[in-house]
């Protein structure tokens, strides 16, 4: 099946949404579609990202991963480009999901380097770069590739990512998560000023303001799953110039950054399920293995910061 936005371009404000399951921990397909419906209605968005690490792709097989995107795709592929989490450690399986991803419809993949390279990638980027040559071998859907901070392991030294950006034409877009400010600002000068220009997301939510200031050509972030209006109306402030209504929607932003990706980090995505479920919107927060659910000091907070969002009412979170 081919994709439903040909020439489709990944820039703008891009969430990647969550996979809500059961409390056999099997897929709750209801509760993701309803998500979905309620993500992709908010006014401004580009696309709907799905398994990626917000959707716990990491706990998924191969199978699920498929049904995943066939459901994004049944529930809002008519109405937003999707693109799909490329997230495998082996390039020749890693190839085989963009494959997969491409015939099911998907409009542009999210390139996830490998783990086998975290050690050590710095003396042979190559491997890294060689991981995603595969990919754009297998499919010529648009790729956004992963840039990972320094401190993984998994980062594209910037000549590398220019060198490949020049070679491989359906690179479009990164998603920085490089995590530094000065660096970052580098990635948008050299890649968006390519004769081919390579997007630069933002997935800096600790600073997201400064990163779309400086130049980002948008943004894809798991936190995209809870708060999409407040990220889409932030980007639109900034692309029209008005930076008083875009520190005043970064103020009401900051308390979920600050409740979102606290340590330990990887409860990110946890986090904003719980989110979800004090919202109203989830039925219930369940995560799969190694993930374990949060305590209720910490889902408190989670609300505290919704409430200083101007998401959930103070009121009644204290009554509860």
């Amino acid at each position: 099946m081919p994709s439903r936005f040909p020439g489709f371009e990944p820039r703008g404000v891009i969430p990647a949404v969550l996979l809500p399951f059961h409390d056999d921990l099997s897929i709750d397909e209801a509760a993701y579609a309803a998500h979905l419906r309620d993500v992709a209605a908010v006014p401004g968005l580009s696309a709907i990202t799905t398994n990626a690490h917000a959707s716990e792709v990491a706990s998924c097989d191969p199978e699920e991963q498929e049904r995943v995107l066939a459901l994004t795709l049944e529930t809002v592929g008519d109405r937003l480009p999707v693109v799909n989490g490329v997230h495998a450690d082996g390039t020749l399986q890693a190839a085989q999901i963009a494959r997969r991803a491409a015939a099911g419809g998907a409009s542009a993949l999210l390139v996830f380097p490998s783990g086998v390279l975290s050690r050590g990638n710095a003396a042979r980027p190559d491997c890294l770069a060689d991981h995603v040559r595969h990919i754009a071998d297998a499919t010529d859907l648009p790729l956004i590739l992963f840039q990972y901070p320094a401190v993984t392991g998994l980062t594209y030294p910037l000549d590398t990512l220019a060198r490949l950006a020049e070679e491989v034409p359906s690179i479009r877009a990164i998603k920085d998560w490089c995590n530094d400010p000065a660096l970052a600002e580098r990635h948008i000068e050299v890649l968006q000023g390519l004769r081919r220009p390579v997007h630069v997301l933002s997935t800096h939510s600790a600073w997201l303001f400064a990163s779309l200031v400086t130049g980002a050509a948008g943004l894809l972030s798991g936190s995209g799953s809870v708060i999409a209006d407040l990220q889409a109306r932030l980007f639109e402030a900034v692309q029209r110039g008005d930076m008083a209504t875009a520190q005043a929607l970064n103020a009401r932003i900051r308390p979920t950054a600050q409740a979102f990706y606290a340590e330990p980090f990887f409860d990110m995505h946890n986090r904003m399920k719980e989110a979800l479920v004090l919202l109203g919107k989830l039925p219930r927060a369940v995560v799969r293995p190694p993930l374990k659910k949060l305590g209720p000091a910490e889902i408190r907070r989670i609300g505290q910061a919704l409430a200083a969002a101007g998401l959930l009412d103070a009121e009644r979170l204290a009554a509860e």
